[in-house]
């Protein structure tokens, strides 16, 4: 086995960052107090991961959302999600926006993403859904970092 190098090896976020982690701890606490399905949650969480290539996040996901009931069914198709009916439209409106909040565009039009996403769910949860992209993504490079 090879050493790593000091200048290549990952830096361990705890000893550097020991305020700020429960700090971004405290917004998880905060996503699961708000009025969005948990269980779906999980799979925004991990459709993100998907797309970022955090493996450590999506098996993390998977485990969450399958404790929370999700189905193999909807876990296999996620990554198909557009094109089969194991998803409700205002499911379907909150993938979107996941995604496009995880693979951002400088020419991206969120006006009919944002339209989509109202005729499902409030401004409150339309909030929420852009915290909980934010805080994936967070997670995922903070992860992907140290790979």
């Amino acid at each position: 086995m090879t050493a790593t190098a000091p200048s290549t090896a990952p830096v361990n976020y705890l000893d550097f960052a020991s305020s700020a982690l429960p700090a971004l701890e405290n917004v998880e606490e905060w996503i699961t107090r708000t009025p969005l399905n948990q269980a779906f949650v999980h799979l925004l969480k991990l459709r993100a991961s998907q797309m970022n290539g955090c493996a450590h996040c999506v098996k993390m996901h998977t485990a969450d959302a399958r404790k929370a009931g999700e189905s193999n069914e909807r876990l296999d198709h996620l990554v198909v999600w557009r094109h089969v009916g194991s998803f409700t439209a205002a499911e379907k409106a909150a993938l979107g926006w996941i995604e496009a909040l995880t693979c951002v565009d400088s020419q991206a039009d969120y006006g009919p993403l944002r339209r989509d996403l109202r005729a499902h769910y409030s401004d409150d949860e339309i909030t929420a859904l852009t915290i909980v992209a934010g805080m994936i993504n967070l997670w995922n490079r903070i992860q992907m970092s140290n790979h």
